[in-house]
C-alpha cells in the first residue's frame, strides 16, 4: 500500500525523473502548460530534469522542444542517454539477436514489429494500422523491404498487439529472458533491449554522472518498464493510473496523468 506524500520532506532533493506515456503526457500524448511553467521553476531551485520513456530519442525531443536543452533524456528503455548533443550512453543489441527475435516475432499472430535504431526506426509497411499507431512514439521512421538488410545498429525491438502485448507477445518472447530484457511497456506494447539496458541502469550512470545520491531523486512511473527505475530510489510515485505491479513496488502514489499527478508533486517540491 503506497504512503502518503502529505508530510514528505522535499529539501534534499536535486533531481525529478519522469516516464511520459501514461506519467507526464496525459492519454491524448500531450505535456501541460503548468509542467512547463513548473520546470522553470525546478530550474530556478538548481533541480535536474530528467525524461525517461520507451519512445524514440527525437519523439520525446519533440514533447519536450520548448525545454529540450535543459533536459536529460534517457530513450528506448534505457538503451540511450543523451544530454543536449552529447551521447552518455548506448546499448545495442547485438545482431545474431536481432535476427532470432525477429524470426520469432515474425511467427506470432497478429504481431507487428519495428526495430529502433539510435535515430531511426524501421518498418516493413506490412500494416497500415500499426504505422498509424506507431507515428506517435516515433517520428524518425523509414519504411524498409526487407529487416535483414539494416545495417544500423540496433538498440531496441518494439512489438504491437491490437488486443494485449502482456497475454498474447510477453509468453511467446519471455524464453529468451537470459539473452534480452522483454519489457510490457504499455497495454499494446512490448519492447525488448539489451539486457543491461532498462531505465534503472540508465538512471544509475545519469546519477553516477551527476553525483546525485538516490534519497535525492523523486521518479514517476505506470508501467513495468519503470519498475528498475521506481526500485532505485526513496521518493517513487506510481501514477493512480499504474499498473497494480507498479502500485506495489512504488513508496508513493500521486494522482493520474491525466490529473496532473507529476504536477501535483513537483508543486509540493518548488514550495517547499
Amino acid at each position: 500500500m503506497p504512503l502518503t506524500y502529505k508530510a514528505m520532506d522535499f529539501s534534499k532533493i536535486k533531481m525529478v525523473v519522469s516516464d511520459m506515456d501514461g506519467t507526464l503526457l496525459n492519454s491524448n500524448h500531450e505535456v501541460s502548460h503548468r509542467f512547463f511553467e513548473l520546470f522553470h521553476k525546478l530550474r530556478e531551485k538548481g533541480i535536474q530534469f530528467v525524461a525517461a520513456s520507451g519512445r524514440q530519442y527525437h519523439s520525446m525531443v519533440t514533447k519536450l522542444d520548448a525545454v529540450k536543452d535543459n533536459v536529460i533524456f534517457i530513450a528506448e528503455n534505457g538503451a540511450i542517454i543523451r544530454e543536449q548533443e552529447n551521447e552518455i550512453s548506448s546499448t545495442p543489441l547485438s545482431q545474431e539477436l536481432v535476427r532470432k527475435l525477429i524470426s520469432k516475432i515474425q511467427e506470432i499472430d497478429d504481431a507487428s514489429l519495428m526495430l529502433c535504431g539510435k535515430y531511426t526506426s524501421f518498418f516493413d509497411g506490412s500494416s497500415s494500422l500499426f504505422l498509424n499507431e506507431l507515428i506517435e512514439y516515433y517520428s524518425n521512421y523509414k519504411v524498409v523491404d526487407n529487416f535483414h538488410t539494416i545495417e544500423e545498429e540496433i538498440v531496441k525491438i518494439a512489438v504491437y498487439h491490437g488486443i494485449s502485448s502482456e497475454d498474447f507477445l510477453y509468453p511467446e518472447i519471455q524464453h529468451f529472458s537470459k539473452e534480452v530484457l522483454p519489457k510490457v511497456s504499455g497495454k499494446y506494447w512490448l519492447d525488448i533491449n539489451h539486457i543491461q539496458a532498462h531505465k534503472g541502469n540508465a538512471l544509475k550512470k545519469v546519477m553516477e554522472v551527476k553525483n546525485i545520491a538516490s534519497h535525492e531523486i523523486l521518479v514517476f512511473g505506470d508501467y513495468l518498464n519503470d519498475l528498475e527505475m521506481l526500485d532505485l530510489v526513496d521518493h517513487s510515485f506510481a501514477m493512480a493510473n499504474a499498473h497494480p505491479t507498479v502500485k506495489k513496488v512504488a513508496n508513493y502514489e500521486t494522482l493520474s496523468n491525466n490529473n496532473f499527478g507529476v504536477e501535483e508533486i513537483i508543486a509540493r517540491l518548488v514550495l517547499s
